[in-house]
């Protein structure tokens, strides 16, 4: 399969050997500006004792920072309780265990070396090139993807170098994910103080937050200054704590890469449609795993509650509509214009599903596309054709990633662009078009989370080696999240005028060879898909 027969971009292919201009030369080098020599924060106090950390680069770095007691034993499945006081100096020089966790498979682009897991997870990382406290720093907050199922937020391509150089001060936290961060039960929510359950990897959000709130000025950074970003399942987690009333005030910005959650949700206690309560997935969990009660589930080890979880993969592990966290869905309580109004950068990439879908799921014929067609988009066939071109059976399977990929990411972050555009806060919006490194680059594009290195400076962790081309993007994105984070705008040296999102102009920035401005993203496919699926709704 050629490159050619799966790219749907709205404006041009990409030309990897491109000569960049001077100004996103002059970006690259602000990218690589090292500061001088100087003295490190040293021995901090925070929630719970001092800590020290180490310098990496001229950065400071400090690793594995408890923001939360560990979830264990009886605090498993409750809401994240106060770190508690420790002795003497903490080292916090490495990234703690992960959250238990199912592996992505072994040919996965994903895929990464076994890591220690433990129900132990509630740490958190930040670097800093401040020199003192007092350097009120902006300060940006990276909340991992994993389809709440998976990740951590000590990755290395989320390492904070290139930010703190940038004069941010980098967070990257874990959170609980899968059935260890989303159980809901009768009995957890009766025992709730919120009669609340199955929310709580959004709670060690909210708590890491809090954290960020109360302890950032240490560091040089500016508490009244915080931007949320994250991908994929970050995405919906940000989206998520922009909804829910218990982060109001913890964060002044939101940047949103590859996912939004405005379709339907489950509520906790009440069965909706064709979706079970949160509590009656736990209910069949429970039974799954042979307990009688929540004491039972929370006797066994976490190995037997991971091993039920991965024989199922039909249990639900998202937010719920618990009445607390949530008072609604995401999309109603956008609707209402309830949301933390905050400005937002939202977007996703062009070829999102390349990475996601497995091979028997993609039509590899023009008959077998038709079948789909039909039965998807019925009465549609013919708008479907204009807005997904496909003449040969090469064409077939282009036409359905793309396709896929507007139903599962575009039309989301359009939606939620669309949903803020309402508000007082501006919204702008992007596309990243540009091929990453990849086993397979003329197939696999500008795959899902392929953004993320050049979002942190951080190209050497993809799987290939990089072009000069790649670090020229790399530096304008870097930059452009940077003066987000700063002002609440984008826009800077070495980028295009970068317009917000309104309903008229639809304005968008696409990250390609180059930054460069367009209006109307993929207009008539997203029309045709928001169409289908509102009418499916």
């Amino acid at each position: 399969m050629t490159r050619d027969s799966i790219d749907n971009s709205p404006t041009r292919s990409m030309r990897r050997n491109a000569a960049p201009p001077l100004a996103l030369l002059a970006a690259l080098a602000m990218l690589a500006v090292t500061p001088a020599a100087r003295a490190e924060l040293g021995t901090l106090s925070v929630s719970g004792g001092q800590i020290s950390g180490t310098v990496e680069n001229g950065v400071s770095t400090y690793k594995g920072i408890p923001y939360a007691e560990p979830p264990v034993g009886e605090l498993r499945w409750t809401e994240p309780q106060p770190v508690r006081d420790w002795d003497g100096v903490r080292a916090c020089d490495a990234v703690s265990s992960i959250c238990p966790q199912v592996p992505y498979p072994a040919l996965s682009l994903y895929a990464r070396p076994p890591e220690p897991n433990s129900e132990d997870c509630l740490y958190l990382n930040v670097w800093s090139a401040a020199e003192s406290a007092d350097e009120s720093r902006p300060v940006m907050v990276w909340i991992h993807g994993g389809a709440l199922t998976r990740g951590s937020g000590g990755r290395s391509t989320y390492n904070g170098q290139a930010f703190a150089k940038q004069g941010v001060i980098l967070v990257t936290i874990n959170y609980r994910v899968n059935v260890f961060g989303f159980l809901a039960h009768p009995e957890l929510t009766e025992e709730s103080p919120n009669h609340s359950s199955g929310n709580y990897g959004i709670l060690d959000q909210i708590a890491a937050l809090e954290w960020v709130r109360d302890n950032i000025a240490a560091f040089g950074g500016d508490p009244d200054n915080v931007t949320i970003f994250g991908e994929s399942a970050g995405s919906w987690s940000v989206n998520c704590l922009q909804a829910t009333p218990l982060a109001k005030g913890l964060f002044d910005r939101v940047i949103g890469q590859s996912g939004a959650s405005f379709g339907p949700m489950a509520r906790l206690s009440d069965s909706t449609g064709d979706l079970p309560s949160a509590e009656q997935s736990g209910i069949e969990f429970a039974a799954a795993a042979g307990a009688r009660s929540i004491e039972d589930l929370r006797r066994m080890s976490w190995e037997k509650i991971l091993e039920t979880f991965a024989a199922d993969p039909s249990i639900r592990t998202r937010p719920n509509v618990d009445g607390w966290m949530l008072p609604d869905e995401i999309r109603a309580i956008f609707a209402a214009g309830k949301q933390n109004d905050v400005p937002i950068l939202i977007g996703s990439n062009a070829n999102e599903m390349t990475s996601l879908t497995y091979p028997s799921m993609i039509p590899r014929t023009l008959e077998a596309l038709g079948e789909w067609i039909a039965e998807t988009y019925p009465g549609a066939e013919d708008a479907f054709a204009r807005a997904y071109p496909a003449e040969t059976d090469a064409d077939a399977a282009g036409a359905w990633l793309d396709c896929a990929r507007d139903r599962v990411f575009t039309l989301g972050m359009r939606t939620w662009a669309r949903a803020q555009a309402s508000g007082t806060a501006p919204a702008y919006l992007y596309f990243f078009n540009h091929t990453a490194p990849s086993p397979m680059p003329d197939f696999y594009g500008a795959y899902h989370a392929s953004e993320i290195a050049y979002v942190f400076g951080n190209l050497h962790t993809l799987s290939l080696p990089h072009e000069e081309a790649d670090a020229t993007l790399s530096a304008i994105m870097n930059s452009a999240w940077v003066s987000f984070a700063r002002s609440g705008d984008p826009n800077g040296e070495g980028i295009a005028e970068w317009a917000a999102y309104d309903a008229e102009s639809e304005a968008y920035m696409e990250f390609g060879d180059e930054a460069e401005a367009g209006n109307h993203l993929l207009k008539e496919q997203l029309d045709l898909v928001q169409a289908q699926m509102e009418e499916g709704s």
